[in-house]
């Protein structure tokens, strides 16, 4: 993994950090923009993903554009050694966008967080009382959305100064060997 970056490959990560253009060719977009071929672009971004300087790559879909006007985060307390079935069957609903486990505290026994989203709040509640159904898990709560946040990443700035340091970046693994920055992780 180097430790440095050249300006053109912090170019290229800091526009891949950003929404892509909405284009049938979108990396083609990029990489005219940042002066290379595509398919360099393409291999310089494979390249980051393989040596950890890229943990994901993924969509965001902006949910309240589409149409999703109820969003929750429901927070379980699952038993240590339940984590892998509960957190694959929750990870297995299309409404559950997130799962992340977090370690539990004396006031807040709750260690597996899911977002949920729906076209309405009582959606949310009904793909929640059916999770809890389906895993057997009863002590769960949910926690509303109340409006839109941006939300900015500092992954490259974060990696940077882990590779910096010679520290490989890693996220925490979750069941089946998925690891991301915050956990278990899904899309």
């Amino acid at each position: 993994m180097p430790k440095t970056l050249s300006p053109e490959d912090k170019k290229i990560i800091r526009m891949i950090q950003g929404d892509l253009p909405v284009s049938p060719a979108p990396f083609a977009s990029l990489a005219k923009k940042s002066g290379i071929e595509e398919m360099q672009f393409l291999k310089k971004v494979r390249r980051f993903i393989r040596r950890g300087v890229i943990r994901r790559f993924g969509a965001i879909l902006r949910h309240q554009i589409a149409g999703y006007r109820g969003n929750a985060m429901a927070v379980w307390s699952v038993p240590e050694e339940e984590i892998g079935r509960i957190s694959r069957a929750m990870t297995s609903f299309p409404a559950v966008s997130h799962c992340y486990l977090r370690a539990e505290h004396p006031r807040w026994p709750y260690n597996l967080y899911t977002m949920i989203h729906g076209k309405s709040p009582e959606d949310c509640r009904k793909t929640a009382k059916r999770m809890a159904r389906e895993t057997g898990i009863k002590k769960y709560r949910l926690l509303f959305s109340k409006g839109a946040q941006k939300i900015e990443h500092e992954l490259f700035r974060v990696t940077l100064r882990a590779l910096k340091k010679g520290v490989p970046p890693q996220g925490r693994p979750g069941p089946g060997g998925q690891t991301g920055p915050l956990g278990i992780m899904r899309r």
